[in-house]
């Protein structure tokens, strides 16, 4: 059975039995998580890419020096602690951020994979005084089992490959300055068991790591300057480590809530080799609560700029084994993932660029700093109608008294695992209080307020709300009744899915057509009965073109309402119409899969 995981993983921990799930429809962040941000550009070149010639031949020679619990790290014979941030923007754009990181106290950048474009990374941190930690990245990766699944006891064309590539970049860039060691994988160790399970899950991750070892020796052949280490999500990676990777020269961990438990970790399990932290910072989505909603809940900005002061303040902690931290994470990206856990999203600071900045120890005193949101609040969270108008609250203010503009964002990561965010309609009173158009979309959906000082600088708070169908006055008449369809999907995920899921009153459950056009569903309501108000309650797969009809005898049917441009949602659809049976018969599909309501009312007001 596979060792109980440390709490100090990256990424949250799945079943050892369960099995990668299959690619959605969507880019995902993952990670993650959570070489999640930059990993995946890096990585996409990584061994179709062609050497290029080897940068200048002036090096600085790294060791790690010492002996148990009195090590520390040398560059060019000078006690080197790492201050460091994970990096996020493209090589493009290395040289408007990288002064910024230098004026933050780092000295550190880390990446997740090295190949042709990483000269002019390398190039513009030696520029500026910082030296990189150049990854390799190795399958699966990421956490969660990211990249794909690796047999590491028999794909010997997969590992001859790496043995390959690996020092290849190493050759090329082993004389550059900008570079401080060599990092092979990120978190697989951990993300073995969503490609395997049981003994086969230990003798995967025993051969792994023996692989990772294989690597380090290839390297320190190249290059015996630079040290080697690699990183893994959860402390309870290193007993693999210890017993097959014996020519690391140090061991690597990311680490975000848990990362002060680190030290007791390293302690009790009677390791001889320093350490440092790959990544680290505030609470991540899989460490805290779930919210009212059932979501996990969003630390402030100022929880989040508190996490990073005291991640560092754990790491410096532990002198002679702690060798520093490269934090999570310099990037830019502006989504779900990139509010969460980014310095400055979409390129403006936060108050966690200006934690770090202290907790590195550079000057602030200088600086105009971030607007600052509290008591953000949504009114009646749990139950917003679709479309509606809704009411967010908040205090904002300004240390440096700067003029504040707003905007109010929209996330649907929940609702159907998109990362963007995408604008709302809403109208600022002036007070706190902003007026915010609903999606018509049913689910947990995230508002967040975003405010700017024009200045660079930005605020942002974010709460989930529960969009549910808004209130129809009177009788749903087809509430219980009979109900049947064209098709539906009877073993597809999350089926069966048969009609009378959609009339029985629960927005839990759904009807689920075929995934073809010309499809219908109706409902039988018992005696002809005249109605006033239709409602349609779509998930996420739903018709673009349908018509509501009606008949006596469930033959004949007259159309009392005709839809061409539907985008799924809540259709409240107020018709006049008598019948016995109420029929939605739809043409085109709004999207690849079929058509599925969660519920079919018809109502009599």
């Amino acid at each position: 059975m596979p060792p109980s995981p440390s709490p100090l993983h990256f990424c949250e921990e799945s079943s050892p039995h369960e099995q990668p799930p299959p690619s959605p429809p969507f880019a995902p962040y993952t990670a993650p998580a959570t070489a999640r941000l930059a990993a995946a550009a890096l990585l996409a070149g990584a061994v179709a890419a062609l050497p290029v010639p080897a940068a200048h031949a002036a090096g600085s020679v790294v060791k790690v020096t010492g002996s148990q619990g009195g090590w520390q790290l040398t560059v060019d014979g000078s006690p080197y602690t790492v201050k460091g941030l994970t990096w996020g923007p493209s090589v493009a754009d290395a040289g408007q951020y990288m002064p910024d990181v230098k004026s933050m106290g780092v000295n550190t950048i880390r990446t997740w994979g090295t190949d042709a474009t990483t000269k002019p990374l390398l190039d513009t941190a030696a520029a500026n005084g910082i030296k990189v930690i150049a990854g390799f990245w190795l399958q699966p990766g990421g956490g969660p089992g990211s990249g794909g699944c690796v047999n590491y006891l028999t794909d010997t064309a997969y590992k001859n490959d790496m043995l390959a590539e690996f020092p290849r970049w190493v050759e090329t860039y082993k004389d550059h300055e900008g570079v401080l060691m060599w990092n092979v994988g990120n978190e697989s160790v951990l993300g073995l068991q969503n490609c395997y399970s049981g003994e086969a899950l230990e003798q995967q991750r025993d051969a792994y790591t023996t692989f990772v070892n294989e690597i380090a020796k290839k390297i320190h052949d190249v290059d015996p300057n630079h040290p080697v280490t690699s990183t893994d999500a959860w402390t309870g990676a290193r007993p693999y480590y210890k017993k097959n990777a014996p020519d690391l020269d140090l061991y690597a961990v990311n680490s975000y809530d848990a990362v002060c438990d680190i030290r007791s970790a390293w302690e009790n399990g009677g390791y001889d080799k320093p350490y440092i932290v790959t990544e680290g910072g505030p609470a991540g989505e899989w460490e805290v609560p779930d919210d009212a909603n059932g979501v996990p809940e969003e630390p402030t900005d100022a929880a989040k700029a508190a996490g990073y002061k005291s991640a560092w303040g754990c790491v410096d902690g532990h002198p002679g084994v702690s060798l520093g931290a490269t934090l999570f994470h310099y990037g830019t990206e502006y989504d779900f993932g990139g509010v969460w856990f980014n310095l400055l999203p979409a390129g403006q600071k936060r108050l966690s660029c200006y934690a770090v900045k202290e907790a590195f120890g550079a000057d602030t005193s200088g600086d105009n700093t971030p607007p600052v949101i509290s008591g953000f609040d949504v009114d009646n969270a749990s139950a917003v109608p679709a479309g509606r108008t809704f009411r967010v609250s908040a205090s904002v203010t300004d240390p440096d008294g700067d003029a504040l503009t707003h905007q109010v964002l929209f996330s649907s990561k929940y609702p159907d695992e998109k990362s963007s965010l995408t604008e709302a309609a809403f109208t600022d009173r002036g007070d706190g209080t902003f007026d915010v158009t609903a999606p018509d979309r049913l689910g947990v959906w995230k508002v967040y307020l975003k405010s700017t000082d024009g200045q660079g600088n930005v605020g942002i708070e974010t709460k989930s709300f529960k969009v549910v169908p808004p209130q129809v006055e009177g009788v749903n008449l087809a509430l219980g009744r009979t109900a049947t369809a064209s098709t539906h999907q009877a073993d597809s995920t999350g089926c069966p899915c048969p009609a009378a899921y959609a009339v029985d009153g629960s927005f839990g459950t759904r009807w689920a057509s075929e995934w073809a056009d010309q499809q219908w569903i109706q409902v039988d309501l018992g005696s002809t009965t005249s109605f006033d108000h239709v409602q349609l309650a779509w998930e996420a797969a739903y018709a673009k073109g349908y018509t509501v009809q009606t008949s006596t005898s469930g033959q004949d049917w007259t159309t009392v309402h005709t839809e061409t441009a539907g985008n799924g949602g809540i259709d409240d659809i107020e018709v006049a119409g008598s019948g016995r049976y109420v029929r939605v018969n739809t043409g085109e599909r709004g999207t690849p899969w079929g058509n599925s309501l969660y519920e079919f009312g018809v109502y009599r007001g």
